[in-house]
C-alpha cells in the first residue's frame, strides 16, 4: 500500500529548524505540513507568514498549508506570493462567507486546492466544495493543538469520503494523532497519506530517518 508521508512543523524544533527540516529531507519526508493559526478560529496561534516563508525557502518538497483562520479570503494573497506552484492551500470552508472564491484563487496561482474538515463538520454542508478541491484533509481531533486524542466518529466520516473519492477526484489526508494502528487501518481503505505529529515522529528519541523508515515498511 503506497501513502505520502507528510511533517506537521508546529512540532518541530525551532532551536534548530534547519536542521530539522535536513533530517526530515533525509528521511524522505514527502511534504511540509505548515499550520496557521489566529487565535480566533481556533483558541491558539502557531505558524506564521514567516516561518512558512523560511521554510519554503530552503526545501524543494512542497508545502502544505494549513490555514486555520477567520475569513482567509482576506489574506489569502500573502501566503499564495509567498508560496510556490504546485504547493497546497487548505482552506476551512465554514470559515469563509464564500469558500469557492477564496478557492478559486488557489486554482488560478497554479496551486493544489484543498479544504479541510473538522471533526464536527458534516460531510453534507462541504460537499460542493468537493467538486473543485483536489485534497481533502480531515481532522481527527479538534484543530488548534498538538497532542490531543483521536476522536473514534472520525472513523465513519473518512469511510463517507472514501465513498466519495472516486466520483469527484479528490485525495484524502488524515490529520490528527496518527498512530501506526490508524495507517495500517485506514490506508489500505484508500486514504492518500497522513500529517505526523508528536504521536509518531516528533520528541520519539530516535533519528526521522530511522522513524520514517520504519513507518514506511507498513506498505509492505
Amino acid at each position: 500500500m503506497e501513502f505520502e508521508l507528510n511533517a506537521s512543523m508546529m512540532c518541530a524544533n525551532y532551536g534548530h529548524l534547519a536542521r530539522e527540516i535536513n533530517e526530515l529531507e533525509e528521511g524522505g519526508i514527502d511534504s511540509f505540513h505548515i499550520d496557521i493559526m489566529d487565535g480566533r478560529f481556533v483558541p491558539n496561534f502557531a505558524m506564521s507568514l514567516n516561518d512558512m516563508s523560511y521554510i519554503a525557502s530552503v526545501t524543494f518538497k512542497p508545502l502544505d498549508v494549513h490555514l486555520m483562520v477567520e475569513h482567509p479570503n482576506n489574506t489569502i494573497d500573502l501566503f499564495i506570493k509567498n508560496l510556490r506552484k504546485g504547493d497546497t492551500i487548505y482552506i476551512h470552508p465554514e470559515a469563509e462567507y464564500h469558500p469557492s472564491t477564496t478557492l478559486q484563487k488557489v486554482i488560478d496561482a497554479g496551486m493544489v486546492p484543498g479544504i479541510a474538515i473538522n471533526p464536527g463538520t458534516s460531510i453534507e454542508t462541504v460537499k460542493e466544495m468537493l467538486k473543485i478541491v483536489d485534497k481533502v484533509l480531515v481532522m481527527s481531533v479538534n484543530p488548534g493543538n498538538a497532542g490531543q486524542m483521536y476522536l473514534p466518529y472520525v472513523g465513519e466520516k473518512i469511510d463517507k469520503l472514501l465513498k466519495l473519492k472516486e466520483r469527484y477526484g479528490f485525495k484524502i489526508y488524515w490529520d490528527g494523532a496518527c498512530s501506526g494502528s490508524k495507517i495500517l487501518e485506514f490506508a489500505p481503505k484508500g486514504v492518500d497519506g497522513f500529517v505526523l505529529g508528536t504521536t509518531l515522529l516528533f520528541g520519539r528519541g530516535r533519528g526521522y530517518k530511522d522513524i520514517l523508515a520504519d513507518i514506511r515498511k507498513m506498505r509492505v
